[in-house]
């Protein structure tokens, strides 16, 4: 008896302790909202790597309805590249970065890092700064698991923040 007892209220913990948001293919509001976000920031984050000016529009529609849903700075982060991809506005760039790094956002901290030991977007570097966000960095969760490296998410936030080359057009013979 003792063991029915135990079994039924092991079940009922379980139950309790799954929400109808991790159930795959739960039809519930929680569930449509997550998928909807993730489809959004997907969305947006392939506007924004593909350097079309004419979609930053559309991506930026997207991130502003993620950015509701986001706890991990990865809307600002975004945002803040397509505002560098527009023709940067430092102090809103600025913003938006301090705003994903403060929530633990890996590429953040390293465009942080960037535009502070280069400079980038700044008029002169500042060393200590740059070495403070490297820090920071050091102490994330993903950079403690190894991923990404801190040169891998470098090397990720200039591909995204370098403008993408001209498509070459073939030159007609004359």
């Amino acid at each position: 008896m003792n063991k029915w007892i135990v079994l039924a209220a092991s079940l009922g913990l379980a139950g309790c302790s799954s929400s109808m948001c991790d159930s795959p293919w739960s039809r519930s509001d929680c569930q449509t909202e997550r998928l909807l976000y993730q489809n959004d920031l997907l969305q947006a984050k392939i506007l924004v790597g593909s350097g079309d000016l004419e979609s930053l529009e559309l991506a930026e529609a997207l991130l502003d309805r993620a950015a509701r849903d986001d706890q991990t700075g990865e809307t600002a982060f975004y945002k803040a590249v397509l505002l560098i991809r527009l023709g940067p506005q430092t102090d809103e760039v600025l913003k938006l970065l301090e705003k994903a790094v403060a929530k633990g956002h890996p590429h953040a901290t390293a465009l942080m890092y960037k535009i502070y030991s280069e400079p980038y977007l700044i008029s002169e570097a500042d060393p200590e700064r740059a070495e403070e966000y490297r820090a920071d960095y050091a102490n994330l969760d993903v950079a403690k698991s190894g991923y990404p490296s801190f040169e891998r998410a470098l090397a990720l936030v200039n591909a995204l923040v370098t403008p993408p080359p001209e498509s070459l057009t073939p030159v007609a013979p004359q």
